[in-house]
């Protein structure tokens, strides 16, 4: 039987690397697990087309929605594609998410409800419509794309790390909660990643970050998709972890 993956923002960045990394190793001859893939982004439909062309390339089943998920709503319109095209979910990648950078007294309200809908509340709604499925099965894996800024806090980044801290601890608890139902629940905390998302970094800043990070560089997207497909693939006892990728930089 083939396994359904669902990842949320996947059009681009991790996302996209976190589906391919499933395709890819879907379509190995060496492997003897196959999935079914569903991308989801919330706006850029021509990007995230393309994932799926990738995706179908390699002669794997990909179907997609684009729709901004932290809308209640439109998650579950999302979820019942999902199940119309797959049945059932049986691994969750939470990816969606957004940054905001600039001081904590200068955030308006409206920006601090929009991150925390975004990144905290994304992850809610799809948790509570994957969930059902995957109790029903007694089987099921959710991994959780965090940052190491939720563990840690980054200045300039309070509202971002306070949403990733809460991802961390809905990890942490969902955990408890879901392991007597065979659901494992992890979260990658994510350090520098070469995305858009670090953009705004000019060549100077990106310098002076290597010589903090002992690694040397940033991080790169497909070591974050890898990650997640072995997180997807790992024992049922490793359940409740945060496990952080970050070049030892934190």
């Amino acid at each position: 039987m083939k396994q359904t993956v669902v990842i949320t923002g996947a059009s681009r960045g991790i996302g996209m690397a976190v589906a391919l990394a499933f395709a890819e190793k879907s379509a190995s001859k060496d492997n003897h697990e196959e999935y079914n893939i569903f991308v989801n982004c919330a706006k850029n439909s021509e990007l995230l087309e393309n994932v799926k062309k990738q995706i179908r390339d390699l002669g794997v089943c990909c179907e997609s929605f684009t729709g901004d998920i932290s809308d209640y709503n439109t998650a579950m319109e999302m979820f019942d594609e999902v199940h119309r095209h797959f049945g059932n979910v049986d691994i969750l990648v939470n990816n969606a998410g957004i940054s905001i950078i600039g001081l904590f007294q200068d955030m308006t309200r409206d920006e601090w409800d929009r991150i925390m809908n975004v990144n905290v509340g994304s992850v809610y709604n799809c948790c509570h419509f994957a969930i059902p499925d995957m109790i029903n099965a007694k089987s099921g894996r959710i991994i959780n794309i965090s940052s190491v800024w939720g563990n840690a806090g980054a200045s300039c980044e309070a509202a971002y790390s306070a949403t990733k801290g809460a991802v961390n601890s809905l990890t942490k608890a969902l955990a408890k909660e879901l392991a007597p139902s065979g659901i494992c629940v992890n979260a990658i905390a994510c350090g520098a990643i070469d995305t858009d998302m670090n953009s705004f970094l000019s060549d100077e800043d990106k310098l002076s970050l290597f010589e903090e990070i002992p690694a040397g560089r940033m991080g790169r997207p497909d070591e974050a998709g890898k990650l997640a497909v072995m997180l997807a693939d790992a024992p049922s006892y490793l359940t409740g972890q945060i496990i952080t990728l970050d070049g030892a930089w934190i």
